[in-house]
């Protein structure tokens, strides 16, 4: 009976030291990969195109959704430390908000790379992967330049102004891109901000949320414009675009003989492209997050590996406490000309895709 039980007994202390051992070999090449939201199609994109690439290189992925809240994402993030990540990769809801659980992700020996959004207020973040943020401003008022035709028209023309949410760095790369296009055109008296709202404290849009943006924009049309009408507005995403162009659609513009303005964007995300391609938003910048994924994919696998990962940037973004190096992917402005070149052609999108 001894017998037996010393048996059963050394089959239990190898089952349990089995699954220790998988346990251990599960975790020697786990990454986390932190994403703000679902609500937006391309956070979606850029998480599966993350998880696809490091498992093909041999890693395992914890992707979580903190899906706006921060206190989730925080404790997402306490949870991927916990499991014995060896790389955190993070588009942060907060930028400022994660000063305290980067630092438990450092003393662990954890390394972090910033995605696309800049985490601010800490030593801990050590590369930070994103777009050329301040081209693309300049690139969305460029086709707001270009749709109004401001090189050769008289004007004046009659502009409104939405940046992104007053948490996410990013927005404020966005606008003062843009408005490094505007100011001589505003200050030549050429474009006119009738409601006066300029600069990021007052034309910010928390969350970058559309519904936000709707709103504002029925405030304004009809505290300003019940006599004159917009011209243009600057949007710096998509989602802002569409509830932009919610409000001016229920007022009639698009319709008769109040054309819809020029209206730029950002994410090409789907509604988007479908907006332009039926003549209502003009245009939106592509930034191709497989590229994104793709340069991510490489620090991240030169962190595991212990050297330096490529960066082309290193005086650029500033978070407060140290200037973190950068690779910077390259955005490119989409309109109703090149949608088919720079979205189907590259297969990002199918034809289908945009019925």
């Amino acid at each position: 009976m001894k017998f037996k039980k010393l048996i059963a007994l050394g089959f239990a202390c190898m089952f349990v030291l089995s699954l220790a051992g998988c346990a251990k070999g599960s975790n020697e090449k786990l990454i986390g990969v932190a994403m703000p939201t679902k609500s937006s199609q391309r956070w979606i994109q850029d998480g599966d195109n993350m998880k696809k690439l490091l498992e093909e290189k041999g890693y395992t992925v914890d992707l979580q959704y903190g899906e706006d809240n921060i206190d989730n994402q925080v404790a997402q993030i306490e949870n991927m430390i916990s499991k014995g990540a060896k790389v955190l990769v993070i588009a942060s809801i907060d930028g400022e908000a994660l000063t305290d659980v980067l630092k438990k992700a450092a003393d662990a020996g954890i390394k972090t790379i910033a995605y696309d959004r800049l985490i601010r207020n800490t030593d801990n973040v050590s590369y930070y992967a994103t777009f050329d943020n301040f081209k693309v401003g300049v690139l969305q008022a460029d086709s707001i330049v270009d749709g109004l035709d401001l090189e050769n028209q008289a004007g004046p023309f009659n502009i409104e102004l939405f940046g992104g949410s007053p948490d996410d760095n990013n927005a404020y790369f966005f606008y003062d891109g843009a408005m490094s296009v505007f100011e001589p055109y505003i200050n030549e008296g050429k474009l006119v901000v009738k409601s006066g709202q300029t600069g990021m404290d007052k034309v910010s849009t928390l969350r970058w949320d559309g519904a936000t943006a709707q709103a504002r924009m029925d405030n304004i049309l009809s505290a300003f414009y019940t006599s004159d009408k917009v011209d243009a507005v600057l949007s710096p995403y998509d989602g802002i675009s569409i509830g932009v162009i919610s409000s001016l659609k229920s007022i009639g513009y698009g319709s008769g003989d109040l054309p819809m303005p020029i209206v730029s964007g950002q994410d090409a995300e789907i509604p988007s492209i479908k907006s332009i391609i039926a003549d209502e938003q003009y245009s939106t910048i592509f930034k191709d997050t497989r590229t994104l994924a793709e340069k991510c994919v490489t620090m991240v696998d030169a962190v595991f590996q212990g050297t330096e990962p490529e960066v082309n940037d290193t005086t650029t973004y500033d978070n407060g406490n140290r200037v973190v190096p950068s690779y910077l992917c390259d955005p490119v402005a989409v309109d109703k000309t090149n949608y088919k070149e720079v979205l189907i052609d590259s297969g990002y999108y199918t034809e289908s895709d945009l019925q």
